[in-house]
């Protein structure tokens, strides 16, 4: 694909080409991989290395109590990683029965009872041992380099960081672990996490087997107790990553790739779908026609997802009924060109996240996300090894229904990596954290790419919208005047934001120019993360 490499929108950033590239939210991460690759390392070294060093440098978006999914393309063929986990052995809807509301819907926001199982630890050990080259321990070694010197606190981070105090700061651990001087850290100041420091030492000395069966397993049990809660090391002990197969789905000649349910990922494969029965070529890219079809494609996928969408063995459909392609055409045929509408779900039985990718000169590629949920996750951070355990149990039902919390099962989850690829040949590693803006961030920048020629810099930049419910959108401040009035006149409910963390996500690009060891890699990072590219 030959891109035209000028960028329409106000950017900070340009594309790096590179034979080896890393690309996260923080630039230390991204060196963190980029050092296991200069060592000797693959692309899949490099993702862990990175993804140990995202712990300590966006705490607010994950940590080593934090769940994650991967897409890799090992040379030949694509596989997929589900590191989510599951609930307590303990978790019934009467366990939650009057101990924090007894008409709630959920099991809570924040505290222990909203943590599962973290799973992000038991992916690094499952994707290093299938196919990493360098020793495990060498790839916590520039995490734990962070967390005992520390590093300077960057501007966005800190924004969110600062935002979370006062729903945080009392709750167990947590002014210990990230409010260092009792506030937290400013821009600019030094912030050291020494516990998560022995931790990241202990799962790299054992490869994992300290988190899952030792020493941090008990500590995380004697945590939980101490507060209330119930997990327990034997939860951790029973905890497996699965290995997965992508789902897909062709898009005018190329196919997505999506980690199939309990995750979205299958939101953007529906809304591609119904996108692809209009021309949107034939659309000015940044028009009020572009831009309202893609919302209403969006708002179609996930009024399915929500109500069809949970641990694979709870689903009352398959995957395939929800993408089969007469079914996606009766739901483009509901799309009113002028006019907004909310969408309810169709019958297809008849029809505080980080990403990251890393690929190398021999053609791996790794699309990488790894996420404590919401900001800071659980609130909750065991002091002794810092584990600051994400909240996914809040995802759950308490209701009868696909989604209902049960000992050992999967809560719906959000993260999702995605890949593209073109006669079954990689093609590009990418992702767009933020909630559920993810599949609408996927949906958005390839959309961008494939029907408009759009660059990989320039599709991150552009300005986005997010689907929230109903008729109801954000819009960044910087898209057009022009098309956020058509927008209105159609009846959706419009508001302009600016919020450069969660609101419109934030994505990362590793598009595949050709032979990697000739033309290497075309790649992006987005400006509205403290993030980079690094690459040689």
């Amino acid at each position: 694909m030959h891109f035209d490499f000028r960028n329409p929108y106000p950017s900070t950033r340009l594309p790096v080409f590179a034979r080896n590239a890393v690309a996260t939210s923080h630039p230390l991460a991204a060196q963190a991989g980029l050092r296991m690759l200069q060592r000797g390392g693959n692309a899949v070294d490099a993702a862990i290395a990175t993804a140990a060093a995202m712990t300590l440098c966006e705490p607010v978006s994950n940590g080593l109590g934090s769940d994650a999914f991967a897409i890799l393309w090992d040379g030949q063929q694509l596989h997929g990683l589900n590191a989510s986990g599951h609930a307590p052995a303990s978790w019934t809807p009467d366990y939650f029965k009057g101990r924090h509301g007894g008409d709630a819907r959920t099991p809570p926001r924040r505290g222990i009872d909203s943590a599962t199982v973290p799973g992000a630890v038991g992916g690094w050990v499952a994707l290093s041992e299938r196919f990493g080259k360098l020793p495990f321990a060498d790839l916590m070694e520039p995490a734990i380099e962070i967390a005992e010197r520390g590093y300077l606190l960057p501007v966005v981070v800190q924004q969110k960081w600062a935002a979370a105090v006062p729903e945080l700061g009392s709750l167990p651990g947590f002014a210990k672990a990230f409010l260092p001087w009792g506030r937290a850290p400013r821009v600019g100041e030094l912030f050291r996490f020494p516990a998560a420091a022995r931790a990241l030492r202990a799962i790299g000395q054992s490869r994992g087997a300290a988190y899952y069966e030792g020493e941090i397993a008990q500590a995380l049990e004697r945590f939980a107790a101490a507060n209330g809660g119930s997990l327990k090391a034997s939860d951790l002990a029973a905890y497996r990553p699965q290995w997965v197969e992508p789902i897909g789905r062709d898009y005018r000649g190329w196919r997505l790739h999506e980690i199939p349910p309990s995750g979205q990922g299958i939101a953007a494969l529906i809304a591609l779908g119904i996108l692809e029965k209009f021309d949107l070529a034939g659309l000015p890219v940044d028009g009020p026609d572009s831009q309202h079809v893609q919302i209403e494609a969006m708002k179609l996928a996930f009024a399915d997802v929500y109500r069809y969408v949970a641990d694979p063995a709870s689903m009352e459909v398959t995957p395939a009924q929800m993408l089969d392609d007469a079914y996606l055409a009766s739901r483009a045929r509901l799309i009113d060109m002028k006019q907004a509408q909310a969408f309810a779900p169709g019958n297809p039985v008849k029809g505080g996240t980080i990403y990251l990718t890393a690929a190398d000169e021999d053609g791996m590629m790794v699309s990488f996300i790894q996420s404590n949920y919401q900001g800071f996750g659980s609130g909750c951070v065991e002091p002794e090894f810092g584990i600051s355990l994400h909240n996914r149990g809040h995802a759950f039902s308490l209701q009868p229904g696909p989604n209902q919390v049960a000992p050992g099962k999967r809560p719906f989850h959000t993260i999702i990596p995605a890949f593209l690829t073109r006669d079954g040949q990689p093609v590009m590693s990418f992702g767009v954290m933020g909630a559920n803006m993810q599949p609408q961030g996927h949906l958005q920048t390839l959309v961008r790419m494939l029907d408009y020629g759009q660059q990989p810099q320039a599709a991150c930049d552009a300005p986005r919208w997010r689907f929230n419910a109903g008729v109801e959108i954000n819009v960044e401040q910087q898209m057009n005047p022009s098309t956020v009035q058509a927008l209105l006149d159609r009846g959706h409910r419009v508001e302009i934001i600016e919020d450069s963390y969660q609101d419109f996500g934030a994505g990362q690009f590793i598009w595949r120019a050709g032979d990697p060891r000739v033309e290497g890699y075309v790649c992006a990072s987005d400006a509205r993360r403290d993030g980079q590219v690094a690459g040689f």
